[in-house]
């Protein structure tokens, strides 16, 4: 943490990446007719097991639990979880035994983030549903907590609901703050930044962040998961709910921020025809990589948006990258036949 990153002064932090991360031009981006100037933040160069936004979240998550005594930590989420292999991987650098509660049937391929779990030696278990919010999995998680217990390890929970969550947006300050000294540093005012909107803690911290520091920038999240109905008020009460831990004045409303919930395709995790295609648009004018169910449908909605025109002017937008390469190889299969 350096001396500026006033926000989360107050919030332990342990060091797992590389901060902060480059903020670069996107020229042949930018260069697209009608196209305003396009930056990258990229936030997939955060060191830790192949980077993205997780490792940053994670300074803070495991700080707090080894504050807390914890010898070991259990998190759950889809298989190809990015949190997941981030989780396993900092628990390997930290010396905590990290136990992985994965949505699936354990015949998963072993590829991509479920590969990288193995490498990092989690333990891992699968569940039988594929619904983030099913009521089920607290229950599934306290049955894991106990066997861990029983083992003698002082165990913490990583579990979006409550302090996790609230814990995790507040993290995600820090990058916006992070995000604003650059844009200073650039002689730049973005019009908006997009990025991969899934449980919603980036864009709620983010939001928090700007607002907070009276930056006009509108944060924009392409959601990949849950339509925005849903999505937008979790966001609302996740970000006033780190304004509170982090003992900020800010209120965040809905009116503060967008949700762009047309490229969610078939489903979540689901890669589409607009997130390949976004992938290759990426791949071959800028040389990101993005991967089919995160940045890639985060991409497809920048895109998509600005070839319908709706943010021109010199005034330039930021795609935030929030990492997900193992993503990419895990769908090898279905790209390979899509790609040209």
């Amino acid at each position: 943490m350096t001396r500026s990153d006033q926000l989360t002064a107050r919030l332990a932090r342990v060091a797992l990446g590389h901060f902060p991360t480059a903020l670069e031009a996107a020229p042949r981006l930018s260069a697209e007719p009608g196209f305003p100037p396009v930056w990258v933040k990229r936030e997939d160069q955060s060191g830790l097991a192949l980077g993205g936004n997780k490792p940053r979240q994670l300074e803070f998550l495991m700080a707090a639990a080894l504050a807390e005594g914890a010898q070991a930590v259990i998190t759950t989420a889809a298989a190809q979880s990015n949190f997941c292999r981030a989780t396993a991987a900092a628990g390997a650098r930290l010396g905590v035994r990290v136990g992985l509660l994965l949505r699936g049937t354990g015949q998963e391929a072993v590829q991509g983030n479920l590969l990288l779990d193995r490498v990092f030696g989690a333990e891992i278990r699968f569940i039988p549903t594929q619904d983030p919010y099913d009521p089920r999995v607290t229950g599934w998680l306290d049955d894991f907590v106990a066997d861990f217990r029983r083992r003698g390890l002082q165990t913490h929970v990583l579990h979006l609901p409550g302090h996790t969550g609230t814990l995790g947006a507040a993290a995600m300050v820090c990058t916006g703050e992070e995000m604003a000294r650059q844009f200073a540093a650039q002689g730049i005012a973005p019009q908006a930044v997009f990025l991969a909107a899934g449980s919603g803690l980036t864009v709620a911290g983010l939001v928090l962040a700007f607002k907070a520091l009276g930056l006009p920038t509108r944060v924009v999240g392409v959601s990949v998961q849950k339509p925005a109905a849903f999505i937008v008020p979790l966001i609302v009460e996740r970000a006033n709910a780190a304004a509170d831990l982090l003992g900020l004045a800010t209120r965040v409303s809905a009116a503060d921020f967008d949700i762009d919930d047309r490229h969610i395709g078939a489903g979540y995790g689901v890669p589409s025809a607009e997130s390949v295609a976004a992938i290759q648009v990426a791949g071959r004018s800028e040389g990101l990589v993005l991967d089919p169910v995160y940045s890639g449908k985060a991409f497809a909605g920048l895109l998509a948006q600005l070839r319908e025109g709706r943010w021109r002017g010199p005034a330039p937008v930021v795609f935030f990258h929030s990492g997900g390469a193992p993503g990419l190889f895990a769908n090898a299969a279905l790209l390979t036949e899509a790609l040209h």
